[in-house]
């Protein structure tokens, strides 16, 4: 490609179309005008005014956790690029890359104080995997370009490009994609020698074996997810996924043990805390997974993969550390596997599934069902039953308990149908994410579960979709609490409801119908499946007031700081394994 001459703002668009963008989720400001210029002059590059900067970087999110690419958001200087940060650090916990363009006052200015000016590249180095403040237009094709590479290299994760106004008007020399490599970014791909054998022969070794996904499976791309559902089944392993990893590997599997960690399944949780060899591929050993670390797995041997070599032995350590690709390093697993005719000891094998499956039998999901009122869980199975024979269906979530039950209750077969909030818990973040989703998959089926108190966040959005067609579904459990502070303020504060009950909601009904979507709300059970297939049926964005049992909770749980055979099945109800380990047949 020879070089060209041309404004920084027309290398920005230049750029973004040869990296393949097609959409644009933005806010403009006076910062950024050159580069919007640049926008209403071209027609191959769709912009989506969101209405608020959060709403944008979510709604990139979205779309890039949907479709694999890489999401791009365009916000002003100042208050703009202030705004998108709790969307940045969002993208940073869970590995989702997206490009922020912030525009900045002309590098005259920097320094100044001058109108919209903020520490861009400051504020933002804690919450992006990478930033960088452009101080010439000759710069600005090199560093659009080795961006996108940073982003979905590696650990993906969130770039910020800062653009001073002087750059965009200025003329420089542009380069493209194929001019540009990074000087020192070399994520490794391929696992080290000899580690895969030393893998595959730990797991022949193994008892009591366990499967534990994380996210990486799914940033990693479709092959890997179907490279993990061969290895699993080659193995007769069990799997279990984590928040970041449902569909992964098939719910319906009879492999699938189901999710694990606070509110995962009874048993994932002891499979999890008595294996004997645990193999983490693509997640972190989060928090929230492994409870009370020195009771985590504790008489367990440890295979951790992973492409970010500081996740390595950083909460968990591990007796076999392996940097790389996840879908390389499973792939390279099940060659060798089938290589060796590898087998695992079919006794013991049979004898850990027994097992784990006297622990299903407790039937951890089970709830009070009422003919009277509406349970969460009840509106979940039904929004489930009613969806999972369409082709293409996408759930995002906001965060709390709603983002919890959706997660048990609703089964993911494949990778990239579940966008949530997992390492950041974002409230606000389940309808512009079900934006970005629904641009990228116009015919596809995109159901935001919600929460009341949670949508509110970000309910501004709502304009976003009326305006661009977009026909997202919100389907809002309302119990009016902030039902999971409530929850825990019940388990652990004495049942002092401080701040947690919302005496003033709106009517969503009307609120849906003042932004121009149809609203739909159902009080009584023997309304649910008709809201439902009304809500599917309808072409436009719809709200959906289910209107839930106010006291319900999510269960199962493990109280914070307590291991994973101490699970509360109810409030009356403590569950544990008892460390002497009665009960469990031990092989």
């Amino acid at each position: 490609m020879s070089e060209e001459r041309m404004t920084g703002a027309q290398m920005v668009i230049r750029a973004l179309l040869d990296q393949g963008v097609d959409a644009v989720f933005g806010y403009p400001g006076g910062a950024v005008l050159p580069i919007y210029d640049e926008i209403f002059k071209q027609n191959q590059l769709r912009h989506f005014l969101v209405r608020h900067e959060q709403g944008a970087v979510h709604s990139a999110e979205g779309y890039a956790r949907s479709t694999g690419k890489v999401g791009v958001v365009l916000v002003t200087s100042g208050p703009g690029a202030t705004n998108a940060v709790t969307g940045l650090t969002d993208a940073l916990m869970d590995s989702i890359p997206i490009i922020c363009l912030t525009g900045q006052v002309p590098t005259h200015l920097i320094g100044n104080d001058a109108f919209q000016e903020a520490d861009t590249t400051g504020i933002t180095r804690p919450c992006t995997k990478h930033n960088y403040l452009i101080k010439s237009a000759d710069d600005v094709g090199r560093i659009m370009h080795e961006a996108f590479y940073v982003a979905r290299s590696g650990r993906p994760g969130p770039v910020v490009i800062d653009i001073p106004k002087d750059v965009q008007f200025n003329t420089g020399t542009y380069v493209g994609p194929d001019q540009v490599r990074h000087r020192s970014y070399r994520p490794q791909v391929e696992p080290s020698d000899g580690t895969i054998e030393r893998a595959v022969e730990m797991m022949a070794e193994a008892k009591r074996p366990i499967f534990y996904v994380g996210g990486g499976v799914i940033n990693s791309g479709p092959r890997a997810s179907e490279a993990l559902t061969r290895l699993v089944r080659a193995t007769g392993f069990p799997c279990t996924q984590t928040l970041m990893g449902l569909g992964a590997f098939p719910a319906s599997d009879p492999q699938s043990v189901g999710m694990l960690g606070m509110h995962g399944m009874y048993e994932a949780n002891l499979a999890m805390h008595h294996c004997d060899l645990l193999i983490n591929i693509g997640a972190r050993f989060d928090d929230r997974v492994t409870g009370r670390l020195d009771a985590f797995a504790p008489n367990s041997r440890k295979i951790h993969v992973d492409i970010d070599p500081s996740s390595i032995n950083k909460n968990v350590r591990v007796d076999l550390g392996i940097i790389g690709d996840a879908g390389t390093v499973v792939e390279a697993m099940l060659a060798r596997w089938k290589e060796t005719r590898s087998v695992a000891e079919q006794k013991a094998l049979k004898t850990w599934w027994q097992q784990i499956d006297e622990w299903r039998g407790r039937d951890c999901l089970r709830y009070k069902p009422s003919d009277t009122i509406i349970k969460p869980q009840y509106a979940l199975e039904r929004l489930h039953a009613l969806t999972k024979d369409r082709e293409q269906v996408y759930i995002t979530t906001e965060v709390g308990q709603h983002q919890m039950w959706a997660a048990q209750f609703l089964k993911f077969e494949k990778p990239n149908r579940w966008m949530t909030s997992g390492g950041l818990g974002t409230m606000g973040y389940g309808l512009p994410a079900a934006i970005g989703v629904q641009v990228a998959h116009p015919d596809a089926l995109v159901v935001d579960v919600a929460g009341e108190a949670s949508i509110l966040m970000n309910i501004q959005e709502l304009s976003t979709a009326v305006q661009y067609k977009l026909p997202v579904k919100v389907f809002i459990l309302n119990n009016q609490w902030m039902g999971m502070v409530r929850q825990w303020q019940e388990l652990q504060h004495g049942s002092r409801y401080s701040e947690s009950y919302t005496a003033s909601l709106p009517d969503f009904i009307k609120l849906a119908e003042a932004f121009g979507l149809v609203g739909l709300r159902a009080d009584h059970p023997s309304q649910v499946d008709d809201v439902i297939r009304e809500m599917i049926e309808t072409d436009r964005p719809v709200v959906v007031d289910m209107r839930v049992d106010q006291t319900e909770n999510c269960f199962p749980m493990i109280p914070s700081g307590a291991a994973h055979n101490e699970m509360l099945l109810s409030l009356e109800d403590r569950i544990a394994t008892p460390t002497s380990e009665e009960g469990m047949v031990l092989v």
